[in-house]
């Protein structure tokens, strides 16, 4: 995908001045990282702010224990280590490819630069942290609030794909069990029996190669 396509899909970014856009090509260096590969790590400082053009990877912190939480699960077009705009930041989180990701990477300082000859660049950037804050106040919610039944309803529904008129969630190599319950905050068993009694209810069906949604807004909308 050109730079310029992958911009353009971003829902903030699309309506930026061409001149705008031109300047952000300018500074884009295009770079690709392989499955399991670690974009940057927790701790690191942060000097690049990524433009997710193919693929997907995952954004994960880690207790002493080595534990995992994911934080975020991304997949193209999409924007991840907006923490670089703050100059002196450390990335939050450890972010790894989960399969071959194409990306665009814009250097923190000149980055900054652009952003501050250019208004409409801010606003755009500011929407988009936006729309982070409501995502991760989503997600405190819902491990706070939501037994892990509902946390995978909501998750299977908003990553769901439309497939000649039928709502799918395509099985990857990387979407093992294990790989979605660290992403719902539990276990493999929970998630296997959460998994099931979505089946048992009408509401989605298992297959070998990919779980098919019969009730995409029932599970968009399901309540404990």
């Amino acid at each position: 995908m050109s730079f310029s396509s992958a911009l353009s899909s971003l829902a903030h970014f699309r309506s930026l001045p061409d001149a705008v856009k031109g300047s952000l090509e300018k500074i884009a260096i295009p770079r690709v990282f392989h499955a399991n590969q670690v974009i940057y790590l927790e701790g690191e400082a942060a000097e690049f702010v990524y433009l997710l053009a193919k693929g997907w990877v995952k954004a994960v912190r880690l207790s002493r224990k080595g534990r995992e939480q994911a934080v975020m699960v991304s997949r193209a077009v999409d924007l991840f280590g907006h923490i670089a705009l703050f100059n002196t930041g450390y990335y939050p989180c450890t972010v790894t490819a989960l399969e071959e990701s194409h990306t665009w990477v814009f250097p923190s300082s000149k980055l900054i630069e652009c952003i501050e000859r250019s208004p409409e660049l801010l606003q755009a950037f500011t929407r988009d942290l936006a729309f982070r804050i409501l995502h991760h106040l989503q997600l405190i919610e819902d491990l706070s609030l939501h037994s892990v039944e509902a946390r995978l309803a909501r998750t299977l529904a908003r990553y769901a794909e439309n497939v000649d008129g039928q709502w799918i969630i395509p099985r990857r190599p990387w979407a093992t069990y294990d790989a979605m319950a660290v992403r719902l905050g539990t276990v493999r068993d929970v998630l296997s029996r959460a998994l099931k009694t979505l089946e048992n209810k009408g509401l989605l069906r298992v297959e070998k190669q990919q779980i098919v949604l019969l009730e995409p807004q029932e599970l968009a909308e399901y309540e404990d």
